[in-house]
């Protein structure tokens, strides 16, 4: 199959930046209960830390870049933060701590945590076929191997819950290349924010055939839009409602939402992107002159009122919200007082679900991550194996990504967290997640 075209290799694509320092040393304790200090933890180098300002201030000089943030948190304290370039080019606005942003895919790590948060009181189990919930994907079709046509097609059992979670489900995504993701193309099943009722779109995208047979391969998909639809199903409440008060009321992500919130003001950021037309058609992909054309503004984004609540991709919040959230992911289910999960099911969420590594699943897909030495997990990818990932980091590193290049990174060996925020889509346009983790693992000594 014909692979989208893209700007660098997608081993090599982890956005992520880093830079200045916050206050001359005291300690201060948030409302969040996140504690922020000036000196960054004795297990960072804090001069080696300020190399990325220079490095991100790069970014946004050769206009790869418009704006963003970096958010490091280590040991449950702040060690550093750093902003810098706009949020609104066209507007000449900067972009500060309280941008809000589209986190994309950032949204699926969520979605995850609240489907285990649903299975933690016995409501179902993983290995359930996803019909018990959504009756419409009975009875399934995938194509047959090497097939030509969409009407190309064998039996197939029903995907589960966990294959949807862990992208083998044999659905897929409009912008990856192959005979499904076309068809999806042409009834825009992306599950965008202005396409109406979840349930109506998930029924919709149950008339189709599967890309393969379950569990046979791996495909970054819309997997995880189903499960946002099982949620509504099971809980009874709609996705939006469920996230508000079962997740962000007790984490305090005040700021996070599938529309951007009324009090927002001018904070939304601008979306930008290096390619000639739309950004999301990645297989008709073409770059060239200007690098920051704009494709989405506040004023004119179906962000600003949803009517579809993507799991896969919908939401819109800050930098210190999604801090929040991967912290408690980092303590093992809990944050400020307040659990969501058990340890033991974070445990069992950032292990790897695969066989082997993404790779050994003979992807054809768009991957916010590299697939080598990379497995995935019931919210992200997990580093198996540093040296095949050809990037610097630790064993059983879990992070993900957006497409507007936003990301998120955990390691647990190190006790630390991260999370960059910008707004350039694809995410596949620079290679500066790699860049990021290398310039923050040498950051680190013993």
């Amino acid at each position: 199959m014909q692979a989208p075209i893209l700007l660098w290799p997608f081993r090599q694509t982890l956005s992520f930046f880093v830079c200045r320092f916050i206050g001359q040393g005291g300690k201060i304790t948030s409302n969040e209960g996140i504690e922020r200090v000036g000196i960054v933890t004795a297990n960072f180098d804090t001069a080696r830390l300020d190399r990325i300002r220079d490095w991100m201030q790069g970014y946004v000089d050769q206009r790869k870049y418009a704006g963003s943030s970096i958010l490091l948190h280590q040991g449950g304290r702040e060690a550093f933060f750093h902003t810098c370039g706009q949020r609104s080019v066209e507007n000449n606005l900067p972009f500060k701590r309280d941008t809000l942003v589209r986190i994309y895919s950032m949204t699926k790590p969520i979605t995850s945590v609240a489907l285990m948060m649903l299975a933690e009181r016995g409501l179902f189990h993983l290995e359930a076929p996803v019909l018990e919930f959504i009756p419409e994907f009975r009875d399934m079709q995938a194509l047959v191997p090497n097939a030509e046509r969409i009407d190309q097609t064998e039996d197939a059992p029903t995907p589960t819950l966990h294959q949807l979670l862990t992208h083998t489900s044999g659905l897929s995504y409009p912008f990856n290349p192959g005979i499904l993701p076309a068809a999806m193309d042409e009834l825009d099943l992306i599950f965008g924010p202005n396409q109406g009722h979840l349930a109506d779109k998930v029924k919709e995208l149950a008339q189709l055939p599967l890309a393969f047979k379950p569990g046979t391969q791996w495909e970054y998909s819309v997997g995880i839009d189903v499960i946002g639809r099982v949620i509504e199903v099971v809980s009874g409440q709609t996705l939006d409602q469920f996230f508000a008060e079962q997740i962000f009321a007790p984490m305090g992500m005040q700021e996070t939402a599938f529309s951007v919130p009324s009090r927002a003001g001018d904070r939304f950021a601008s979306l930008y992107t290096p390619l000639e037309g739309d950004a999301m058609a990645l297989n008709a992909a073409k770059s060239g002159g200007e690098t920051l054309r704009l494709t989405d503004q506040p004023g004119q984004s179906p962000f600003e009122n949803a009517s579809t609540f993507s799991g896969g991709g919908g939401l819109v919040g800050t930098i210190d919200d999604y801090a929040r959230f991967a912290e408690m992911l980092r303590n093992k289910g809990t944050l400020n007082g307040n659990r969501l999960l058990g340890s033991k099911t974070v445990d069992f969420m950032m292990r790897n679900h695969l066989p082997g590594d993404i790779a050994s699943m003979g992807p054809h897909s768009f991957a916010e991550q590299p697939m080598e030495g990379m497995g995935f997990g019931l919210a992200g990818a997990v580093v198996l194996d540093p040296a095949r990932a050809r990037t610097p980091g630790s064993v059983g590193d879990f992070s993900w990504g957006g497409m507007a290049s936003t990301f998120f990174w955990i390691d647990r060996e190190n006790d630390f967290t991260c999370v960059f925020f910008t707004q350039l889509s694809p995410s596949s346009s620079y290679p500066s997640r790699s860049e990021l983790k290398g310039l923050v693992l040498g950051a680190l000594i013993e």
